[in-house]
């Protein structure tokens, strides 16, 4: 197995892959996270993927319907821009999201290690279990390829007459 690969938001290959266009159309449950002024002012989440990343004040923290206690965090900023409240304590992201699968960074070896430098803290994953996701701001993050419940957006064709 080769070297752990570590990924950042400004790595030049970022402009080499084709990321595909993609729209999440799924509900899940959402609280923000709004400690008092006593309390920490973050907090560490264990992602259902295994992941170990932190939620500042203000945070969103995300999770599937049928898993409330499986959560994941989002930059404030990031959720503000990119998700919709449907009902309260539920949310539908609006924004589409750029996925690339993430063996496109490793020559398509799916046992290769790759760290994401993602808002919320590093990620580090098994590379044929995730896809690489871009947002509109230029965040990355992995996401995991058994998530993949929306709807990939296929540009229209030109047609030459």
């Amino acid at each position: 197995m080769s070297e752990p690969l570590f990924i950042t938001p400004k790595d030049p290959v970022l402009k080499t892959l084709r990321f595909k266009p993609f729209l999440n159309s799924e509900e899940r449950r959402v609280e923000q996270f709004l400690p008092g002024p006593n309390e920490p002012q973050s907090i560490e989440v264990r992602t259902p993927w295994g992941a170990d990343l932190t939620a500042k004040n203000g945070d969103y923290l995300v999770s599937d319907i049928n898993a409330p206690y499986e959560r994941w965090p989002v930059d404030r900023e990031v959720f503000e821009s990119t998700y919709i409240i449907s009902r309260p304590g539920f949310c539908m992201k609006n924004a589409v999201t750029e996925l690339v699968p993430m063996v496109d960074l490793t020559n398509g070896d799916p046992d290769q290690i790759v760290t994401v430098e993602t808002m919320e803290g590093p990620e580090t994953v098994r590379a044929g279990d995730f896809y690489l996701a871009k947002g509109i701001k230029g965040e990355i993050w992995p996401y995991p390829a058994n998530r993949m419940t929306g709807t990939l957006i296929m540009p229209k064709p030109m047609i030459k007459k």
